[in-house]
């Protein structure tokens, strides 16, 4: 029990012939004196006294009633708050061609811009691995496109849900899931690497960026970056600051910068074969502590 409320219990146990509360408020009334022409009562040291007894009576009651549900009144308690956050992502699906004779497959996912946000799948097949599955392309790889709601960004606690329910339901190679995106996609292709390093082989960022301090968490995973130099929407120099924030750890960040692209450093991306070769060829690695 508090030090204030044992005091409190004394005071009452000292007095326990004024606590009938008949009793008690003659005696408060002891000792008062009205002054009509200030039309006010004035209250004598004897009534001070128990208004101090009555108010340490109320403030243990009231400790004692609720204290079972909020704990003791001044009194730090150990608490958890359990509870179960929903996560509603749409997201366009693609299984490569003969995906029931094997028994695995990688993984890509696939981030998209700012510009692509809202509740049109349709959208998200503007740019990137998307669109060239809609024209024809196909790839050895299970390729999921989520879309970001509009006036939201990516979420890495979202996106590692995405990525746990497609393991969960498809044939993914859990070695070899791999995250690239554009724009706000490079920006959350960074953050969900911070997040979630354990569970990717490989990343590949474009005319994105983040926060140095979050490379600490996977200067082992491998890095390939992408930006225009004339980039005026996003400066290159996002990047670079992500790249050499790795070197500083010993990590061995690739970074392609295209000399005269803009903001669109995309397109010569995706078009290139190099990119998805790259990919592949990297595996899952042990998360250093």
């Amino acid at each position: 029990m508090l030090y204030d409320e044992m005091r409190c219990l004394k005071m009452l146990q000292g007095g326990s012939k004024w606590l009938r509360l008949r009793g008690l408020r003659r005696k408060l009334l002891v000792g008062s004196i009205w002054d009509a022409r200030q039309s006010k009562l004035l209250v004598s040291p004897v009534k001070i006294e128990y208004l101090m007894r009555f108010a340490c009576f109320l403030l243990l009651s009231v400790c004692l009633m609720y204290g079972s549900k909020s704990g003791f009144c001044g009194e730090l308690q150990a608490t958890r708050l359990e509870t179960t956050v929903p996560v509603t992502l749409d997201y366009l699906l693609y299984l490569p061609e003969g995906y029931d004779d094997q028994e695995s497959w990688p993984l890509v996912l696939f981030l998209h811009g700012a510009g692509e946000r809202g509740d049109n799948l349709e959208l998200v097949k503007t740019h990137g691995p998307p669109k060239l599955v809609a024209e024809g392309r196909e790839f050895p790889f299970i390729l999921a496109s989520p879309q970001c709601p509009k006036g939201k960004r990516w979420e890495p606690i979202e996106l590692l849900a995405l990525l746990n329910d497609l393991i969960k339901k498809h044939k993914v190679q859990e070695d070899q899931v791999y995250v690239t995106g554009l724009s706000m996609g490079g920006f959350g292709t960074w953050e969900l690497a911070s997040y979630a390093p354990d569970k990717l082989a490989a990343i590949a960022p474009i005319c994105g960026g983040g926060e140095a301090y979050w490379t600490k968490s996977f200067k082992h995973l491998p890095v390939w970056a992408f930006h225009g130099a004339q980039d005026q929407a996003v400066p290159v120099e996002r990047s670079k600051l992500m790249v050499v924030a790795l070197e500083k750890q010993n990590g061995k960040p690739r970074l392609t910068i295209y000399p005269e692209a803009a903001h669109d450093s995309w397109t010569e991306t995706y078009n290139n074969p190099e990119l998805y070769e790259w990919l592949l060829r990297q595996k899952r690695q042990p998360v250093e502590k």
